[in-house]
């Protein structure tokens, strides 16, 4: 049976608390094996990926839609916590209306050979701070066939609340990995027969459709921050450096978009 919690503080919901302070939850949830699976699509997903739950809290109202989840975890000695809303929000610090949280167990990560022996097209995210950006670019990674993201050491967790959020899941079946160090991660690419592309200005960068034209069989394509864009060493370790023709007076899309666009344009499928 699912156990009530009426007090915030109860120390079997350690995995839950201040889930909005971003800075707390970066450092203890890798620390401690663990990230949050918000709302039942997204739980469902992780569970399909093969994640394990530790834990899963929720309001007394969704023990009905949830019931086949509820019964998995009694069956598996997961525990369910029910509460009011009110201590809910005390405890997690925003107001839960997603259906249900899920404190799971924190895969482990593949090595870069792993990850990578089968790949033709990846996504490099190089220090992209934003966890929605990081999630949207994992929702178009999944739709446009990408083998696998790479996130460098600074780049945001793809396994924080928020981008798993924007992801839709999808963060759970784009295979990725941590790429370290960067950018001599560059020449461990290369190794692997890939050729990197920098999508960024420079005064030598051929076109989306020109690298189209003569694509490689596999290719990592790295993607930086819109303020600061690329490192000068990133796009120097690079094999070519590849831009999106713009209009309009606009130089540059928002990270999700480009990667986007990128990743469609450059699909084998498309290419064949």
């Amino acid at each position: 049976m699912p156990t009530t919690i009426t007090d915030p503080t109860d120390e079997r919901l350690a995995d839950f608390v201040a889930l909005t302070d971003v800075s707390l939850r970066r450092r203890t949830e890798p620390e401690r094996g663990l990230y949050i699976a918000e709302s039942e699509k997204v739980i469902r997903r992780a569970l399909a990926a093969g994640h394990r739950p530790r834990a899963y809290l929720m309001a007394e109202r969704w023990l009905s839609d949830l019931a086949d989840l509820v019964e998995g975890a009694e069956a598996d000695g997961v525990p369910v916590y029910v509460g009011a809303h009110d201590v809910i929000e005390q405890l997690t610090g925003f107001h839960l209306h997603r259906g249900a949280l899920a404190s799971m167990q924190r895969p482990e990560l593949p090595s870069l050979a792993d990850l990578l022996s089968d790949a033709r097209r990846v996504l490099v995210l190089e220090d992209i701070v934003d966890h929605t950006n990081v999630g949207a670019v994992f929702r178009s990674a999944a739709a446009l066939g990408v083998d696998a993201v790479l996130v460098t050491p600074r780049c945001a967790d793809p396994l924080y609340r928020r981008s798993i959020r924007v992801s839709m899941g999808t963060v759970f079946q784009v295979p990725w990995t941590r790429i370290d160090p960067w950018p001599g991660g560059v020449a461990q690419l290369r190794e692997l027969g890939f050729t990197v592309a920098a999508l960024a200005l420079s005064d030598d960068s051929v076109t989306l459709d020109e690298l189209a034209a003569a694509a490689p069989e596999r290719l990592a394509l790295v993607l930086g921050t819109e303020g600061d864009g690329l490192s000068a060493h990133t796009v120097a370790a690079a094999d070519l450096v590849v831009r999106i023709p713009m209009a309009g007076g606009v130089d540059s899309l928002n990270v999700a978009a480009a990667g986007a666009l990128a990743a469609y344009v450059l699909s084998p499928e498309r290419l064949r």
